[in-house]
């Protein structure tokens, strides 16, 4: 006998917004609005809202009458059907039959498969268990066909309801003729007739209903006494990208096991070229004849399914290789892949400066060096020099660009090194100073240029303020020289101390 269990999450766009809402406690009261008839109305609600006296429908302006600190978020039938197909793709670990039943249902064909997770009431429990536990209010139930399990689990108001085999109408003779998805004519005219439950309809012989109901009506009685069959088309799970080999005679030699990456790239990059992929993060696994395993990672800047690239990055691992007594399967996962377009190449050298041409070389040097040591310099909006450059992904566009010019030392000194002058006073640059040993005399100087502290960072920094000078000795070289006041963050029992800051 089919079983089929139908979801229901009668707080789908609110659940789903409460769970990009940052710093939303699960009692705020949370609608979801949209436009009805020029005037944004409430399209869903969540439970503490729904306490409040808020419904479905009601205008936004008397809705915050009644909840003031409501609230109110956009809804979108685009994410919320994309949410139920990603929960619809999670319920295949129970049944490898699932399918979203829009707008805020889910099937899962349960024929056989029960009894793998508990039993029928087992396996219910279990799914809104789960739901919850991730921010998803559902009420489940399983009967034998669609529309039985779909009346019972938004109709009959229990979080798990199992209707026995062979027992669907009796259990749905209670129900409301609306639970039968029949249209709000449909249902408004058979209550206008006296017939608001279910099984006073079945109770009256068809040809005395009439023409008038018979073609929708008949159709969803006899899907839920299963005399016409309702499909359930399920969802596929992304099939994994990957490829494997197994070897006749075991691996013994770097050269062997250089061919059989290169064997393996060309085939994972022939299935990402016919899904349109490219591969981002790369799992080469090795098999020794003793049973163990051993395990390589690679990855790309880039989406890339270009098989010299890849498999020349799995080989800067070949060193790291033990074959033990020798490898006998190799199977090569693509652990994370991203679209992956044609696009046209420019036939000048000079015109290729995509970031597209530097993927392979930041690739090779990030496996040789690793992540965290192959970067690049962005500038930062602030006047301090130590903050002024910050650390970003090697081939992320720069914006703003750096300045066309840059008055600043070619090089920084981090931390700056404390200075012994002669001669200085607070707006004037010193005669001499010394530094590393050795006494600079100098002969020009230009400034001062004040740089105070950011004062939004801390209290400290409200008074830190510096004075620079760009300074030259008797030799011609530069230095970037700066006094700090008492107060701020470098002081000290003088009045004020002297810093090298940078070199020219």
């Amino acid at each position: 006998m089919r079983r089929v269990v139908s979801l229901w999450f009668p707080m789908l766009s609110t659940d789903r917004l409460r769970r990009v809402a940052s710093g939303t406690r699960p009692d705020t009261p949370l609608v979801a609005v949209n436009r009805a008839n020029r005037q944004r109305v409430v399209f869903d609600a969540n439970k503490t809202a729904r306490e409040g006296g808020i419904e479905v429908g009601m205008r936004i302006a008397q809705a915050k009458a009644l909840v003031p600190d409501l609230i109110c978020m956009p809804h979108s039938a685009t994410q919320d059907a994309q949410i139920l197909r990603s929960i619809a793709t999670w319920a295949l670990r129970y049944s490898p039959q699932t399918s979203p039943d829009p707008p805020s249902g889910i099937w899962i064909d349960a024929t056989g498969s029960t009894h793998l997770h508990g039993g029928e009431h087992g396996m219910l429990a279990d799914i809104t268990t789960r739901l919850e536990d991730n921010g998803f209010v559902a009420q489940a139930a399983i009967a034998d066909t669609p529309g039985a399990a779909h009346a019972v689990a938004r109709f009959c108001g229990q979080r798990v309801s199992v209707v026995p085999s062979g027992q669907t109408m009796s259990q749905l003779a209670d129900l409301p003729v609306r639970a039968l998805r029949v249209s709000e004519g449909s249902a408004y005219a058979l209550k206008q007739i006296g017939l608001d439950r279910i099984g006073q309809v079945v109770s009256i012989s068809r040809p005395l209903l009439g023409q008038r109901f018979m073609a929708e009506l008949y159709l969803r009685l006899d899907q839920i006494e299963g005399r016409v069959f309702e499909p359930i088309f399920s969802v596929s799970r992304s099939d994994p990208v990957e490829s494997q080999l197994a070897f006749a005679e075991p691996l013994l030699t770097p050269e062997s096991v250089r061919l059989a990456i290169t064997t393996l790239a060309g085939k994972v990059t022939r299935k990402l070229e016919q899904m349109g992929l490219g591969a981002r993060k790369l799992a080469l696994c090795f098999e020794r004849v003793d049973g163990s395993f051993q395990v390589i990672h690679a990855g790309t800047a880039k989406p890339s399914r270009s098989a010299c690239h890849l498999s020349r990055l799995l080989c800067e691992h070949i060193e790291e290789i033990d074959p033990g007594l020798g490898i006998e399967a190799a199977r090569l996962h693509v652990l994370l892949a991203e679209a992956l377009a044609y696009s046209q190449t420019s036939a000048k050298l000079l015109e290729r400066r995509d970031e597209f041409y530097l993927a392979p070389l930041v690739d090779c040097l990030t496996s040789r060096l690793g992540v965290e040591r192959v970067y690049r310099l962005a500038p930062s909006k602030s006047r301090l020099p130590e903050r002024a450059e910050s650390l970003t992904a090697p081939l992320i566009s720069i914006n703003p660009a750096w300045p066309s010019s840059l008055s600043g030392p070619t090089r920084l000194l981090t931390p700056p090194k404390p200075v012994e002058t002669i001669g200085a006073s607070k707006n004037r640059p010193p005669l001499a100073f010394v530094w590393r040993g050795g006494l600079h005399r100098i002969c020009r100087a230009d400034g001062p240029e004040q740089i105070c502290g950011e004062w939004w960072r801390s209290d400290s920094e409200a008074l830190a303020r510096r004075d620079y000078f760009t300074v030259e000795d008797e030799d011609g070289r530069r230095y970037w020289l700066f006094c700090c006041e008492q107060g701020s963050e470098r002081a000290s029992s003088e009045s004020y101390r002297w810093f090298l800051h940078g070199l020219f």
